[in-house]
């Protein structure tokens, strides 16, 4: 198959590309950024004017310098660009084991040079260790920086040629031996966002064997591997659990858990896979009490914490749910080592006609798109690591039992400000609070209901005013002039049938000005009305206020859905508020909603991330059709993007062959009417499936 166009980003001084790569090296913390390719090139036509280029690939066999001086010589040799002709070109690959830059020169005429960078931009001997290193992290920055058919990493980085970094069993033993060669210093790369500390278990080199395992179905290689390191530290025991319970060995991973936790009963990592095995069997009861036990064997995790937080929450104890989350540790999220590069003179984006497909093509004409402010403003859209998570938490809390309930619930739980200050008050020469406040046990009776019009001060949501107003002058067009009463606009509505939460009382505001009322005990006050309640955190309490816009923007659309529907006129949105109105559904758990809204954005233009979205829809109805046209567009836009490997969507195509076998799988996309190499971009990844023998592709 064609390779991916190759886009051009031109400098305006040659090698300052190279020169931001090598300052930003001592703040690299973990895998490292996507590998660089620069080039230098000399003009035909114009005497020998010179000019850099460069882009960013991830994928390439980095596992010796003459695999990526081969690499940098398909660009130089490329038949496409007949103006001019490449001097000289470098190729950049990060080892993030040693923290050095490996780096393969290509001069031309000449020969090719390869070293390595340290942090002090010192040059070294780059040894055949160091390639050893040097490939794992290339495989793993390569599933790392993958999109997931949504288009969002795609559009993070401009010029980006993403390549399957493993497409054959003899690709895989090289990986997967290298990974158990240096299995032990994977706590050495850091870990996702959500753990504290990396550990043998918890790492990027294990979220990426477990990756390419659940994406290749090749269970049978991941046992083998995790069963030789099992031998030597009984840690790896949880990973052996989860892949032998992917591959339905599921007998075997009970005994497995069984034995390994009567030799580590405080490993979290196990307590964790206990408690998910147990929790997809129905069996909250017995995940209860792992969950727990892993909350004491790591207190300071979030993932143990957020697990017991879903279990209470499939218990339905809504008290102790949202308990549980609020004693949740956040961390500060630490995005990708994503490389910062100084502003190019100019970009260049070529298209192969092997992706050319004209629905998808109009994309790139949407850049005068009206999008209202409110829709602008939502701040959960961004939102990213344990503060994603734990968001996801309490919108599927209020999606159970609705905002209302979950008010109540919330003013059962926490101490509320309007109560903080009426307490307060009563014991006016009392200047301090009850120390036991926040860990007092949950008894005694519910506060009353929170009073939804008090007004928010001091947060970073207070515009939520501003915003109704917004939204008033936007609906208050489409009230009849004709008639003598205006109906209530879907703002007002909104506004009515959604309380605005009362600010709860945080650890912060009470510790602060107390220094003399620690030091004289007789000060203490007595409140009697919450002293078996908890302080919300800040965060918490700022999560519900960010919640609370989300449903407002929520019933407004829906209001106004209603009110086009009943009085029979359109009801218009651009593509990109469409696009959000998606997101925001399904960030609320409405997923009907949020396939309406992603169907009604694609009637205007393509989007990725509406075409993800129909796609989840068509996978768990099991449209297979459906499935195979929505991943035929996905696979177009991504390879013309420069993508020709996703992880995401390779799982589907490998689950859709496992379903209907691989001859039919072809049978249905050969019979599609769309161009034939637009087909063929499809057709490999079924070739991929069948190279790694996956079920279904026998025949």
């Amino acid at each position: 198959m064609v390779a991916p166009a190759v886009p051009e980003i031109i400098e305006e001084e040659i090698e300052s590309a190279i020169d931001s790569r090598n300052e930003s090296l001592p703040t690299l913390r973990e895998l490292g950024p996507p590998d660089l390719v620069h080039l230098v090139k000399q003009s035909t036509k114009s005497g020998n004017k010179q000019s850099g280029v460069y882009h960013h690939v991830t994928g390439t066999d980095a596992s010796s310098s003459a695999s990526l001086a081969a690499y940098v010589n398909t660009i130089i040799y490329s038949p496409n660009d007949k103006s001019s002709k490449v001097i000289q070109g470098l190729y950049c690959c990060y080892n993030a084991f040693s923290r050095l830059d490996m780096r393969v020169e290509v001069k031309i005429p000449g020969g090719v040079e390869s070293y390595c960078i340290d942090e002090r931009g010192d040059k070294r001997v780059a040894s055949d260790a160091l390639w050893i290193e040097t490939f794992l992290c290339g495989v793993l920055r390569a599933y790392a920086y993958a999109d997931d058919g949504s288009g969002d990493s795609i559009k993070r980085i401009i010029g980006v040629r993403r390549f399957d970094p493993i497409t054959s069993t003899e690709m895989e033993h090289k990986f997967l031996d290298a990974a158990e060669r240096l299995f032990f210093k994977g706590p050495q790369l850091g870990s996702e966002p959500e753990v504290q500390v990396p550990n043998i278990a918890s790492n990027h080199l294990t979220t990426g064997l477990i990756n390419y395992i659940h994406t290749t179905g090749r269970y049978t290689s991941g046992i083998n591997l995790f069963e030789k390191l099992r031998t030597r530290d009984l840690e790896v025991s949880s990973l052996l659990a989860r892949v032998l319970i992917s591959a339905d060995e599921e007998v075997q991973a009970v005994k497995l858990m069984h034995d390994a936790i009567a030799k580590l009963p405080m490993d979290y990592s196990l307590l964790d896979c206990q408690a998910t095995f147990c929790q997809s069997k129905g069996r909250l009861d017995w995940a209860l009490e792992c969950a727990k036990r892993g909350v004491t064997a790591a207190p300071s995790e979030f993932g143990t914490w957020a697990r017991l937080a879903e279990i209470y929450l499939g218990l339905e104890q809504w008290d102790l749910s949202l308990l549980t989350l609020n004693s949740c540790p956040m961390f500060t999220y630490n995005d990708k080592d994503f490389p910062r590069m100084p502003e190019p003179a100019h970009i260049t984006l070529p298209v192969l006609r092997e992706s050319v497909l004209d629905e998808i093509d109009e994309v790139t004409n949407h850049d005068g798109e009206q999008v209202h402010p409110s829709l602008r403003k939502l701040h959960a859209a961004g939102y990213k690591g344990t503060f994603l998570k734990a968001y996801s938490l309490l919108t599927e809390i209020t999606a159970k039992i609705g905002w209302d309930q979950l008010l109540r619930v919330r003013s059962q739980v926490f101490v509320m400000e309007e109560e903080y200050r009426s307490e307060k008050q009563t014991g006016a020469n009392q200047n301090a609070t009850n120390p036991n406040a926040s860990t007092t046990a949950l008894r005694g009776t519910p506060s009353p209901v929170v009073n939804g019009n008090t007004k928010s001060d001091g947060h970073t949501n207070g515009d939520t005013d501003s915003h109704a107003e917004d939204e008033e002058a936007l609906h208050e067009k489409q009230a009849s002039p004709t008639s003598p009463v205006s109906p209530p606009s879907s703002a007002t509505i909104a506004d009515e049938s959604i309380e605005k939460p009362e600010h709860t009382i945080t650890p912060e505001v009470v510790k602060s000005g107390n220094d003399d009322a620690a030091n004289d005990a007789s000060k203490v006050p007595k409140y009697t009305q919450f002293h078996n309640k908890r302080l919300c955190e800040r965060w918490l309490d700022n999560l519900f206020m960010v919640l609370y816009e989300d449903l407002r923007i929520y019933t407004i659309w829906r209001t106004d859905m209603a009110r086009a529907q009943s009085e029979s006129s359109d009801y218009r949105k651009s593509a990109e508020e469409w696009e959000i109105l998606g997101g925001l559904a399904e960030r609320l758990h409405h997923f009907p909603e949020a396939v309406e809204a992603y169907q009604a954005c694609l009637r205007v233009r393509f989007s990725s991330k509406a075409m993800k979205g129909v796609l989840k829809m068509y996978e768990e109805k099991g449209r297979n059709g459906e499935v195979l046209q929505a991943m035929i567009r996905l696979i177009a836009w991504q390879y013309r993007w420069y993508s020709e490997f996703s992880p995401s969507l390779l799982r589907t195509v490998r689950k859709l062959i496992e379903s209907e076998g691989a001859v039919k799988v072809r049978s249905i996309v050969q019979a599609t009417s769309l161009p034939q190499p637009v087909l063929d971009l499809t057709h490999r990844y079924v070739e991929l499936c069948v190279a790694f023998r996956s079920s279904g592709s026998e025949a």
